[in-house]
């Protein structure tokens, strides 16, 4: 861990190159591994430090290679991970793998092994009647297992059980919150035609005011996912944690169909409105984290929302349009006609089917149409629209609107979003902080899949000694 503070191409030569990058890349667009086109911005001069470490030889030596495909890789990662806090379980978690690679990998086997894993978790134990924490910890392993399976379902034969798959984990979330001591309170949060769901964590029932973190999730993150990033963490140090679904998020987009806005503040407005109500939220020292995604989407709330007292962005993310290979954004032109000629008759004809079913499920948070297609097994038609929708969310211009103290991550080997942490540490002329996480520690990759343990322990000592004085 490092610490610092202070002219389009033409259609046949298009053809060629997209077939060459995602026929034999793949993995490319699974994980979304692609570097921006500017280059990272000059590091920052150090105020403050803590060990490094130089990078090993590859981003994932050894027994953190579960798959050879880098995208089916980073996923099982995050299930390995999360085992910390108890959304997963090691044994369990490399058996799915052993089946998956002895089967031969695939979305198919992927989703079918890991739903039959949850499956499994949600009947009670062999061993006998379960008690209440058997009960709960094994929903909230489902729910991880679900998730998995979920992420890969639209390339697998079953597509249109999308929805039903999604279910099945948010009913096992549900189950695991339902059973917690004391239970999360719940609420519907007013947002436009369709209520925010919510999760109130509270370290007890003694009603007493304490710092609250509100936990934001990314693209295709699912709420088992903010207990791994920041429930137990924050419940461990006495403060209050608020897990939500907005736009493009949970049962948002999978049910209700409403998909991401680049106006993140309209989300998490009403959730301080509804947290400054409550007689046990410290309303001078409500944090707000985004993971993933999310990196892009809390800075841009802060940055209009000035009841935030402490922002951090999991890594900084300053335009997720970016994160798409440049093969695939050099597509989209001022004109839709055009934009969805080229898409429909010279890009789709040659996409392989997984390359095809990476990008049903990058763009589905965005496009209601292009989600119900992937459902149906067919790729979407319509690539201006939500291409236009992702490129809105550029926040370049606005986070030196940002005042309160702002801790930016940065990964190791970062395949999402390369060089914007540290462009975005730059631009931010509010109180700030740098972290690197390395590979010295495992902690490599975006997001840190396999030391979340290590992640939390960076954000909430940097939350607490800003807001808590500790």
């Amino acid at each position: 861990m490092t610490y610092v503070s202070g002219d389009p191409a033409s259609g046949p030569t298009r053809r060629t190159t997209l077939a060459g990058l995602v026929g034999g890349a793949g993995g490319v667009l699974a994980a979304g591994c692609t570097a921006s086109d500017d280059s990272p911005a000059a590091a920052p001069t150090p105020t403050r430090t803590a060990w490094a470490s130089a990078p090993t030889s590859g981003p994932t030596p050894g027994v953190m290679t579960l798959f050879k495909d880098p995208g089916f890789n980073f996923n099982g990662l995050l299930a390995l991970g999360s085992s910390g806090y108890g959304a997963g379980e090691v044994g369990e978690v490399l058996t799915a793998v052993n089946t998956i690679n002895k089967a031969g990998l695939s979305a198919q086997t992927y989703t079918e092994t890991f739903k039959e894993l949850g499956d499994r978790l949600r009947q009670p134990p062999k061993s006998g009647k379960p008690g209440t924490e058997t009960t709960r910890f094994r929903a909230l392993r489902a729910a991880q297992y679900y998730g998995q399976a979920l992420f890969f379902v639209l390339g697998s034969d079953t597509p249109g059980s999308e929805e039903q798959l999604y279910k099945a984990g948010r009913g096992a979330w549900d189950t695991f919150c339902e059973l917690s001591d004391p239970a999360p309170v719940t609420a519907h949060i007013p947002y436009r035609k369709t209520p925010l769901p919510v999760w109130f964590f509270r370290p007890d029932g003694s009603g007493k005011r304490r710092p609250t973190v509100i936990l934001t999730n990314g693209s295709d993150g699912q709420n088992v996912d903010m207990w791994t990033y920041g429930v137990p963490a924050a419940l461990q140090r006495g403060w209050n944690a608020l897990v939500y679904d907005g736009p493009g998020q949970g049962r948002l987009l999978f049910v209700d169909h409403v998909v991401f806005t680049p106006r993140w503040e309209t989300v998490v407005t009403p959730l301080v409105n509804w947290l400054s109500a409550r007689s046990d939220v410290d309303t001078g020292k409500i944090a707000l984290t985004g993971l993933s995604m999310a990196g892009n989407l809390a800075p841009r709330a802060a940055a209009f929302e000035n009841r935030i007292a402490a922002l951090v962005a999991m890594p900084g993310v300053l335009t997720p349009w970016l994160g798409f290979p440049p093969e695939i954004r050099e597509v989209l032109t001022p004109d839709k006609e055009k934009t969805n000629h080229i898409w429909n008759k010279e890009v789709v004809p040659e996409l392989p089917p997984s390359a095809a079913a990476s990008l049903k499920k990058r763009i589905e948070p965005f496009s209601v149409p292009a989600m119900l297609a992937a459902r149906e097994g067919k790729m979407f038609t319509d690539f201006y629209t939500p291409a236009t929708l992702i490129k809105s969310l550029d926040i370049t211009n606005v986070v030196d609107r940002i005042k309160m103290p702002t801790l930016v991550l940065d990964y190791d080997y970062e395949q999402f979003y390369p060089g914007q942490p540290r462009q975005m540490f730059d631009r931010l002329t509010a109180p700030k902080d740098y972290v690197k996480l390395t590979t010295a520690t495992g902690a490599q990759l975006h997001c840190s899949p396999m030391a979340p343990q290590q992640h939390c322990e960076v954000v909430f000592d940097w939350l607490q000694e800003k807001l808590s004085g500790s």
